[in-house]
């Protein structure tokens, strides 16, 4: 009997484990965790402004998607007019991007708040995101981010 609790239980893992691999590929449209639309929408960079005013703003953010967890699509970041980048996570991890979002435009839908990134984090995202030891080991300063809490994704163009 305990066998078979076993084998259920590493069955049960592998399953999930190979679920991760299901992921619908980015396309116009396609919506991943709530559904969501355009409307209302605004710009990265008046998120910056917005953001200079208050600590937190709750909306719709669109811009272009440069970067996305290499592991299993758990982050991903949008570009910003000054060649920094936006972190954007899934709220409660309930859904991940598809690696062939980057370069797409998208609509991001949540929380977004200016918080400073311990260099432990900051070296830890750059580890999923499949970047060199040497890369990482160069990350020694903590860094001043803004970072999107995503309810929804609605992927543009």
């Amino acid at each position: 009997m305990k066998y078979i609790v076993l084998l259920l239980v590493g069955m049960f893992f592998t399953t999930l484990s190979f679920a991760q691999d299901d992921i619908t590929p980015a396309a116009p449209g396609v919506t991943y965790g709530n559904k969501i639309t355009a409307a209302k929408a605004i710009k990265v960079a008046e998120l910056n402004k917005s953001l200079n005013a208050d600590s937190v703003y709750k909306g719709k953010v669109t811009g272009k998607v440069v970067e996305v967890c290499k592991k299993k699509g758990c982050f991903m970041t949008l570009a910003q007019p000054n060649g920094e980048t936006i972190m954007v996570r899934f709220t409660d991890y309930a859904y991940f991007m598809p690696q062939n979002i980057v370069g797409k435009i998208v609509v991001v839908d949540g929380t977004a708040k200016l918080k400073t990134i311990p260099v432990e984090r900051l070296q830890h995202y750059a580890a999923d995101a499949g970047k060199s030891k040497e890369e990482i080991a160069k990350i020694t300063q903590p860094k001043k981010d803004i970072q999107i809490m995503a309810d929804g994704v609605l992927v543009m163009d």
